[in-house]
C-alpha cells in the first residue's frame, strides 16, 4: 500500500471522556501509519472535564459542537479533509493496522463497513451479542463497531439523522444497506462495556432491544429517545 492511497478521518464525538480517551488517542498512534490518516477529530458537546485538553495533548483537532453524537459526527465530517471517514467511539479500540484494513477494503470497492465487535468483558451473554456482530445483516449493527464510509457516499445520504438521539448510528447504516454493499471486516474492534457494569448488563441488554424493536415497528427518534431517557439514564 503506497503514501499516496486515500487519506482517512477518524472522527470520535466526545463529551465528558478524560477517563479513558487518552488511551484511545494513544492507541491510535500506535496502531495506524501516520501516512494513511489525515487527521484525528474529537467533536465536544460541551465536555466539563479535562477532555479537550487530552485530545489537544495528543494532537487530536479538536472542535466543537452542540451536545448529540449525530449532530458532532455530522459536524466532524464537514471539516474532515479525508477521503475516507472513520466514525469511531471514545472507548473503543480498533485492531492494529485498522488503517490498512480499511484502506484495502476501499480498494476492493467497498464504500462502507465496519469491524466486528467484542466487549472487554467475559460475560456470556456480552460475548454472545458480539459473537452476533459478525453477520452482515442491518440488525446486527451499532455504533461501537465503528464505521469506516467514502465521504462521497456520506455527503449522497445525507449522514446521521439529527433528530435522533439514540440510534443514531443504526439508522444511518440501515440506510446505507439500501445504498451499498456494506462490509463487516473480519476484524475485531474492543469496546468497553462499562454501560453494562453500571446499569446491570440484564437490564441495558433487554431496553437495547426494546429498542431495536419498537424501531422495526415504526417508532420515531423521540420515542426511541424517551424509553431510553426513562429506562436507562433515570
Amino acid at each position: 500500500m503506497k503514501p499516496n492511497s486515500p487519506k482517512i478521518s477518524i472522527i470520535i464525538p466526545v463529551l465528558n471522556e478524560e477517563a479513558g480517551l487518552g488511551k484511545v488517542l494513544e492507541h491510535l498512534g500506535q496502531t495506524s501509519d501516520q501516512d494513511f490518516i489525515a487527521e484525528i477529530i474529537c467533536v465536544d458537546g460541551g465536555s466539563r472535564d479535562e477532555t479537550i485538553k487530552i485530545a489537544t495533548k495528543n494532537k487530536a483537532t479538536v472542535i466543537s459542537s452542540k451536545k448529540g453524537r449525530a449532530r458532532q459526527m455530522n459536524t466532524g465530517a464537514k471539516h474532515a479533509t479525508g477521503e475516507i471517514l472513520y466514525f469511531l467511539h471514545a472507548d473503543t479500540f480498533p485492531p492494529k493496522h485498522f488503517d490498512r484494513i480499511v484502506l484495502k477494503a476501499i480498494g476492493e470497492g467497498y464504500q462502507s463497513g465496519c469491524f466486528r465487535m467484542k466487549f472487554d468483558s467475559k460475560n456470556p451473554i456480552l460475548r454472545f451479542f458480539a459473537w452476533l456482530s459478525r453477520i452482515n445483516h442491518s440488525l446486527c449493527r451499532g455504533g461501537d463497531q465503528s464505521l469506516f464510509i467514502k465521504k462521497e457516499l456520506f455527503e449522497k445520504t445525507q449522514g446521521f439523522n439529527e433528530q435522533y438521539l439514540i440510534y443514531e448510528d443504526t439508522e444511518f447504516i440501515r440506510r446505507l444497506y439500501h445504498h451499498t454493499k456494506f462490509k463487516v471486516l473480519p476484524h475485531h474492534v474492543i469496546t468497553s462495556a462499562r454501560k453494562y457494569r453500571e446499569k446491570g448488563w440484564l437490564r441495558v441488554q433487554f431496553h437495547f432491544g426494546m429498542i431495536h424493536v419498537k424501531n422495526y415497528l415504526g417508532a420515531g427518534p423521540d420515542e426511541l429517545y424517551r424509553y431510553y431517557y426513562k429506562h436507562l439514564l433515570t
